[in-house]
């Protein structure tokens, strides 16, 4: 039947909210949160933060969001629309990260958080006194919290050598009262190996690590996999495991864009 002739109404897809900074480049924050999102059938909404200069080699500045337009972008798309789950990223102060905080618990949604601490070239992205508010108020919100290695060290002071000390980091973490720690492990050698537990529960995810430079927006790009699959109705086990070989994928086909480095590939089930 030709699309004009369509009788029955369309369908609603899920509805995933990222609340986050802009990444001018497009490889990280926002855009890739939302290219993420359309790539697993999800429509994607977005509370921006932070609006960033940023491209292949760096940070070039920052700028941070009114808490007053971070909340009315929140409520704006929460009261009307409404949401299956929620991710974030950037929240750079201690003041977005309360609000953020507030309005989390607010919500009846599954939230991801990824606490952003630096990029991917090591430009800081969240203020030292931040972090008290990321244990104390974020991270009770968060199914899953996403940290790399650097944010694990930045949130609870363990540093982590190899794979054992991944369990450590992930005790650590769930302390602070997320129901779930992924604890990313993509900083040590060998295998891209990460660390799914409640506590009870644990899952070890692998995968070949690729020998592609071009890795900028994986973090971004793993927590809104993981939303998406959330905001779908997918439990947390089978999300993480769907975002895990999706950012695999995208990793292997990471491209050259400037003179840095260059994104993760999120279009490239696509072009499979």
């Amino acid at each position: 039947m030709p699309i004009s002739e369509r009788v029955s109404p369309p369908r609603v897809p899920p509805r995933v909210l990222t609340v986050a900074g802009s990444d001018s480049g497009g490889g990280a924050g926002i855009q890739a949160d939302l290219k993420t999102m359309l790539a697993f059938g999800v429509h994607g909404m977005s509370v921006l933060t932070a609006v960033t200069a940023q491209n292949s080699v760096g940070v070039q500045g920052a700028w941070e969001m009114p808490v007053e337009a971070v909340r009315a972008q929140y409520r704006s798309v929460v009261d009307d629309i409404g949401v299956q789950a929620v991710k974030t990223g950037m929240l750079s102060s201690a003041e977005l990260v309360g609000t953020v905080a507030e309005l989390l618990a607010e919500t009846d949604a599954p939230v991801v958080v990824d606490p952003v601490g630096v990029s991917k070239h090591g430009d800081p992205l969240l203020a030292a006194s931040a972090l008290d508010g990321v244990r104390k108020l974020l991270l009770p919100t968060a199914t899953v919290a996403t940290p790399n290695l650097d944010e694990v060290a930045q949130l609870t002071g363990v540093r982590v050598e190899d794979e054992a000390g991944l369990r450590r980091a992930a005790d650590a973490l769930l302390a602070l009262g997320p129901r779930w720690a992924l604890i990313k492990g993509g900083h040590l050698p060998g295998d891209a190996v990460d660390l799914l537990t409640d506590g009870d529960e644990e899952h070890w995810l692998r995968a070949p690590r690729h020998d592609n430079r071009h890795t900028h927006g994986t973090g971004c790009t793993l927590a809104s996999a993981i939303a998406a699959g959330l905001g779908g109705g997918q439990g947390v086990v089978e999300a993480v495991l769907a975002a895990k070989d999706y950012v695999t994928g995208a990793i292997l086909n990471g491209f050259p864009l400037g003179a840095g480095i260059g994104p993760v590939d999120h279009g490239w089930r696509a072009r499979a």
